[in-house]
């Protein structure tokens, strides 16, 4: 467990950017923690990384969930379904990310890393549908794109945001705002068995796990008025955060390539 005081304060910043990301343009900031955990905090091993990261997403996809169920955004019986069977393929995915050599799986990310910063670059249409109800016709399509989906999350080691929304919407026919707060339920399902199968092989660092969480806190507060100011802007400034993403996709994808 990490004792030194500047790895936890670089800890404590990288937790907020990311945070801060994420409050002003939605999923894909998640997938920074772990070229930050890796580059600035100082972690040596990327499954230390990944299993940390994966923790730091739970935690923060808890805390947006409970604010979007206060408010009653989120599809309770399709959110449920969908994350418990994602949940096994969280497992299935992470347990074969943790038979992959380190700087291997670096490169597999940086593809995770490429195709989060594509997908933002795309135009999202406003979609307007009648709300969904669990029922026989659905269920299997909602249990089999969550066990795709958690596969996925659990083998690159992110919360899969940027699957689980069009995954809910094709799915369940959810309108884009619905099946975005209803996916931050299987985004903490996703990281939380990514990091505790992580955790039983000793790659998930608490103290680091903790500074993010401070620091992820500070970050969604600093990040509500500026997104509010946002307003044309937001995106444009979604578009440069893409471009900064694929960025560091190429920069983790050479680091690795240099070390095999």
């Amino acid at each position: 467990m990490t004792t030194e005081l500047l790895p936890l304060l670089l800890a404590v910043l990288s937790g907020g950017v990311v945070a801060l990301l994420l409050t002003l343009f939605g999923g894909g900031g998640s997938v920074l923690a772990v070229p930050l955990l890796l580059y600035v905090v100082g972690v040596p091993d990327p499954h230390v990384a990944i299993g940390v990261s994966a923790a730091g997403v739970a935690l923060n996809a808890l805390t947006a969930l409970a604010g979007h169920a206060r408010a009653g955004r989120v599809r309770w019986p399709c959110a449920t379904l969908f994350a418990v069977t994602g949940a096994a393929g969280a497992w299935f995915g992470s347990s074969l990310a943790k038979m992959i050599d380190g700087q291997q799986l670096l490169l597999f990310f940086a593809i995770a890393m490429a195709a989060v910063g594509l997908s933002m670059l795309r135009p999202g249409a406003v979609v307007v549908r009648p709300e969904p109800r669990l029922n026989w016709a659905i269920s299997p399509r909602i249990g089999l794109a969550g066990a795709g989906v958690g596969s996925a999350a659990g083998f690159f080691g992110i919360g899969g945001g940027f699957l689980i929304v069009p995954g809910l919407m094709a799915a369940a026919g959810m309108g884009l705002a619905t099946a975005q707060a209803t996916s931050l339920l299987s985004v903490a399902a996703f990281g939380a068995t990514t990091a505790g199968n992580y955790a039983l092989s000793g790659w998930v660092d608490p103290a680091l796990v903790a500074a993010m969480a401070v620091g992820g806190i500070a970050g969604t507060f600093a990040g509500l008025p500026v997104a509010t100011r946002l307003g044309a802007n937001a995106a444009l400034g979604r578009r440069l955060f893409a471009g900064l993403v694929l960025i560091v996709a190429v920069y983790v994808a050479a680091k690795a390539l240099a070390v095999l």
